[in-house]
């Protein structure tokens, strides 16, 4: 047990330090949390992500002063109320509805950097899981937010959502009513999403980031090699004053300077939008009030979860909700799936650099025709196709990386 200064003055940075161990968490977290010298800006994708997350929380506090958690009383309070009579409560507003659309841009560019890098590999399924955590979290965060303004899209995008939860044939549709607290969207439904929206969730994402980023301590995070590096040789090397030699730096305050410069460049394209292109976050149908007795010509939820609703859409109800399904726990799952000892860029793995960009033209061309009226046979026939080709990604990625595998044990 560590000898206590029982001299020190109370409050000191001593008395704190002998009883919160405030230096050993700073060199734990920050001055002695080694990160890789080759990466590049991508591995700045986190951090702007966590800052995203608390101005999204920072604007919706302002917004939460003059909110309305009423059916009567929702659209109002947002259309009119913060976005004309409050002062500078349109900036806020645009703040937040930017930063909601901009944390899953983000949330998508650090996910193919994990996969491009293969990130999620020797040793690190835990970081990859932590943060499909996240992902999970933040879609249901941005989804119950999406209800709040109480506009046609929202009503009838909570309208079908929550009837995925019969289950298709199985016709659950007291699990339905359960969750919804009534036969359709009302005070209950949107009460409860209130809540989810501004309280629980915000709660559980906080533990989640802080879980993620305490994954990613040991072990040490990826480089853009896939280089094997002895952590406490470089750590050993930078102390000694040999820091060309050494293949680490400090998180703190090198890594983090360069992190604050990204961070600098995105937040000019944040305001940018805010000011000038805001509108692209906001769907004009969700400017009409909610109205269960005119249902819109097409309903579509955000554009981050078109891709997984064209996976659901071009299929029966019950197919379609085990696609949905597959889907998801695919992208859970890619550490076991991906059979390669090899960690390296994919452009160094052969056929995995095919596998990679196959994925990335998929998931675009699933987006685009999401958003789509399903009325045009060409596009639900191409929905189809793309559907499956998604869902064959998982066992051509099985069979890839175990022919890889024994490319490398041949080796």
């Amino acid at each position: 047990m560590a000898k206590i200064d029982e001299n020190a003055k109370p409050f000191s940075k001593q008395w704190l330090d002998d009883r919160l161990a405030l230096t050993t968490v700073m060199k734990v977290l920050n001055t002695e949390y080694w990160i890789p010298k080759n990466i590049n800006f991508l591995w700045a994708m986190g951090m702007i992500l966590a800052a995203t997350f608390g101005v999204l929380v920072i604007s919706g506090i302002f917004l939460l002063m003059y909110y309305v958690p009423t059916v009567e009383g929702a659209f109002d309070s947002v259309n009119y109320t913060i976005m004309t009579e409050v002062g500078y409560g349109w900036l806020w507003r645009h703040m937040h509805g930017i930063g909601a659309s901009l944390v899953f841009l983000i949330i998508y560019i650090h996910l193919f950097t994990g996969i491009y890098y293969g990130s999620y590999k020797r040793g690190r399924e835990m970081i990859w899981i932590s943060g499909m955590l996240l992902f999970v979290l933040f879609s249901a965060e941005a989804f119950s937010g999406y209800m709040l303004p109480w506009g046609q899209m929202s009503y009838w995008a909570g309208m079908v959502i929550t009837n995925l939860f019969s289950g298709g044939s199985l016709e659950a549709y007291g699990l339905v009513e359960w969750i919804r607290g009534d036969y359709v969207p009302g005070q209950a439904f949107l009460g409860r999403f209130f809540m989810l929206h501004v309280f629980l969730l915000p709660l559980i994402i906080i533990g989640a980031i802080v879980f993620h980023f305490a994954t990613l301590r040991i072990p040490h995070v990826n480089n853009q090699d896939g280089e094997e590096i002895d952590f406490d040789e470089a750590a050993a090397l930078w102390k000694a004053g040999m820091k060309k030699e050494s293949k680490v730096i400090p998180f703190s305050p090198v890594f983090l300077s360069k992190d604050v410069f990204v961070m600098a460049i995105y937040f000019i394209l944040f305001f940018y939008l805010v000011f000038f292109h805001f509108n692209f976050a906001m769907d004009p149908v969700n400017f009409d009030p909610a109205d269960g007795l005119k249902t819109p010509a097409h309903i579509y939820p955000e554009w981050y979860f078109l891709w997984s609703y064209e996976i659901l859409r071009p299929f029966s109800k019950d197919v379609g909700l085990i696609a949905f399904a597959i889907s998801q726990v695919a992208l859970f799952a890619l550490p076991f799936i991906d059979r390669s000892p090899n960690v390296a860029p994919a452009s160094k793995r052969g056929l995995f650099k095919y596998w990679f960009w196959a994925l990335i033209v998929i998931m675009i061309a699933l987006t685009a025709l999401g958003k789509l009226p399903p009325t045009d046979p060409l596009f639900a026939a191409m929905g189809f196709v793309f559907a499956v080709a998604f869902l064959l990604m998982g066992p051509a990625l099985f069979i890839i990386t175990k022919f890889e595998k024994k490319i490398e044990e041949g080796a």
